[in-house]
């Protein structure tokens, strides 16, 4: 039973900078972006769309069966993009929960995708993500992979006190690395964007700092497993050995 007060939104658009038109590669006999979708409608923790400024998307993504809403072509990030589709899908405000799944993580698990949302039974909590620990000296080094800095609240639970793409917190102990997927209440999403870029996001180009600066709460779930983002055509060839074995 998929429920109404969740909301499961994919931004994709065709003007990625390292890698255009990434959204349509083919992986497997399917488009990056059918990937993306069959496993939000796999997790089935609520009504699925992908939010995009691109027609040839939208197309592709409704010929596979999915939904998809046009949005304008002039929003800075994604959450711009799933706040404009929550709006024409959602008007009435039925839904309480909006997770922004990207659209270039054709490798995320059913089970990632359900992880994000639990820390949101805290009502204290704005936005819930997920996040891994790191086992490799060339991930704790690489400022590509964002880190996450929390305290722990019990279990596989933290909350988030920073994200950096430095290597830290220094010291002996774990280190998480982020995994792009968030779980936003209504009103945080709506408050965040509303909200203007904020100078250490600005300066680490991390766009979740914006609701730390802000005062919002960020928890995160420890995971198991690290979903590969496609950004690079590496990248993109590694999610196709993994796909083609699957």
């Amino acid at each position: 039973m998929i429920d109404p007060r969740i909301l499961v939104l994919i931004p994709a658009r065709m003007a990625a900078t390292r890698l255009p038109g990434k959204p349509l590669a083919d992986i497997a006999g399917l488009p990056m972006i059918v990937h993306v979708l069959r496993r939000a409608e796999a997790a089935g923790i609520g009504r699925v769309a992908v939010a995009t400024d691109t027609p040839e998307i939208a197309s592709v993504v409704t010929a596979h069966g999915g939904e998809a809403v046009m949005t304008s072509p002039t929003h800075p990030s994604g959450s711009d993009r799933i706040h404009e589709a929550m709006q024409k899908l959602d008007p009435d405000g039925k839904a309480e929960i909006v997770v922004n799944l990207q659209g270039d993580f054709p490798t995320i698990t059913i089970d990632n995708i359900r992880e994000v949302l639990p820390p949101l039974q805290d009502p204290a909590v704005d936005i819930a993500t997920l996040a891994s620990q790191i086992h490799t000296e060339e991930e704790d080094l690489a400022p590509s992979v964002v880190k996450a800095i929390g305290t722990s609240l019990g279990g596989k639970r933290m909350r988030a006190l920073y994200f950096t793409r430095a290597t830290a917190p220094t010291g002996d102990g774990p280190r998480y690395h982020h995994i792009g997927l968030y779980a936003y209440r209504r009103a945080a999403l709506e408050r965040y964007v509303s909200l203007p870029p904020s100078p250490l996001e600005l300066q680490e180009k991390l766009e979740q700092l914006r609701a730390l600066e802000a005062g919002m709460r960020i928890d995160f779930t420890i995971v198991d497993t690290v979903p590969r983002g496609v950004d690079t055509p590496a990248d993109l060839e590694t999610a196709r050995s993994i796909l083609s074995k699957s």
